[in-house]
């Protein structure tokens, strides 16, 4: 099986490439750095405690892991791998100035796979959530480099899928020195896939222990100042097709009970600014680009975020968040980074990017649920027309947050031993051991 599963990656590859260049002509990021798919770069210098984060959440969960592993080990050389060109640049941004190197994951191939080894020389491989690569699970067994999945899940839908190629997720999960689960059900699935009582231990999800960047309130105060100092302000984070429209409806709604409420709108992915711009021109929306400088007068309905990097201030600025990604089902974006502000969540019922995050918030009370953009402009209209039930929200979120926080500190006692080589350690306060 090890065989067939390189033989059809080879044979896969060029489409897969064709893929990524043909997204380039919208997204250029897609085109920098593109031999690192194929495991080029320069050598390290030392080797690293390699950790892959393959998208932006992901890079964000790292940070609170980064900073434990920098406090506990001064000066620890540190690798960061991402799939994604955005979740490069945000690496970068994040972990560029801390003196972190950041590369792309090689395809999967055993000659990229070697090649990306005899270039980085990990001593440490750490895989955030659960990426499962044979080639590259295989190639650290062969390397005797410990490997640990961190913060790992697996969905009901992901096992179903694993299961079709069980006798191969087995192997790649046997080459695992630890397995810090998010959940106990979590824990179960990986235990059906070929895990051991050994190797599985509950440690938490790296999520929780999002820590604000030191200037982010600075930031948000600045933005409201600028944009809103005497009207309301809600922002409409993340969005994908369709979630716009449903905004914009909701937005119409709120501004009957707050006639002056200003909208922030900031689609997921940027290739769309100029197709989410045309759709304001369409609907007859007074709205000004971020990214143009364009001054937002009181007759402003809406500020288009066409820029990255400035969500989480935003979401600092406002008086109500709504999380895309979750009216329609791409699985929902990061519930925490508003959670963490004790702003009051609006999110739609589509959350299998993080089940357990968004059930623990919905179990709480601490976010509220609409289902289309009926129910949203309801929501929202309520929310804007009382401070009360605004900070009663965001306090709970918050709350949520603060209560599930340590998985960094339980995986960083375990590493540490892994990075000088020993095995996984248990000690006061260690994560609780899955039962078989």
């Amino acid at each position: 099986m090890p065989l067939l599963y390189s033989l059809a990656a080879y044979l896969l590859a060029p489409w897969y490439c064709a893929a990524l260049l043909w997204r380039g002509l919208r997204e250029r990021g897609y085109w920098r750095h593109f031999g690192e798919r194929f495991g080029r770069g320069a050598p390290l210098a030392q080797p690293p405690v390699w950790l892959h984060a393959a998208s932006v959440g992901e890079v964000q969960a790292a940070g609170a892991l980064i900073d434990a592993l920098r406090e506990r080990i001064p000066g620890l050389p540190l690798l960061v791998t991402t799939t994604t060109p955005a979740g490069a640049e945000r690496a970068r941004a994040r972990y560029g100035p801390l003196g972190v190197e950041v590369r792309h994951v090689p395809l999967d191939l055993p000659s990229t796979v070697a090649r990306f080894f005899a270039r980085t020389r990990p001593r440490l491989a750490v895989i955030l959530e659960t990426e499962i690569w044979p080639n590259l699970y295989a190639r650290c067994a062969r390397e005797r480099v410990p490997l640990a999945l961190a913060s790992a899940r697996i969905s009901p839908r992901s096992l179903k899928r694993y299961r079709l190629i069980g006798g191969l997720i087995h192997r790649a999960l046997a080459s695992c020195t630890l397995i810090g689960a998010q959940t106990a059900e979590d824990a179960a699935r990986l235990a059906q896939l070929g895990a051991t009582p050994a190797q599985l231990l509950i440690t938490g999800n790296l999520k929780f222990d999002f820590a604000l960047p030191a200037d982010t309130l600075v930031k948000g105060h600045a933005l409201r100042a600028r944009y809103a100092p005497r009207r309301p302000l809600w922002v409409a984070g993340s969005t994908h097709p369709g979630e716009e429209a449903a905004a914009l409806e909701a937005h119409r709604h709120a501004r009957r009970a707050s006639p002056g409420a200003l909208l922030v709108l900031a689609p997921r992915h940027a290739p769309r600014f100029a197709e989410v711009a045309a759709l304001l021109t369409r609907e007859g929306v007074r709205f000004a680009r971020r990214s143009g400088g364009e001054a937002v007068g009181e007759d402003t309905e809406v500020l288009l975020l066409d820029a990255m990097g400035e969500l989480l201030d935003f979401y600092a600025a406002a008086d109500v968040a709504f999380v895309g990604g979750s009216l329609v089902p791409r699985g929902g974006h990061n519930l925490l980074e508003p959670a963490a502000l004790g702003v009051p969540i609006l999110t739609g019922p589509h959350h299998t990017s993080a089940v357990d995050i968004a059930r623990r918030l919905i179990e709480r009370g601490a976010v509220l649920v609409v289902h289309d953009a009926h129910s949203l402009g309801e929501r929202l209209a309520e929310l804007l027309s009382s401070p009360e039930a605004r900070t009663a929200l965001g306090g709970r979120a918050r709350g949520v947050l603060e209560e599930n926080r340590g998985a960094a500190s339980r995986l960083c006692e375990l590493l540490a031993p892994l990075i000088a080589q020993g095995g996984p350690g248990e000690g006061p306060g260690a994560p609780r051991r899955a039962s078989a």
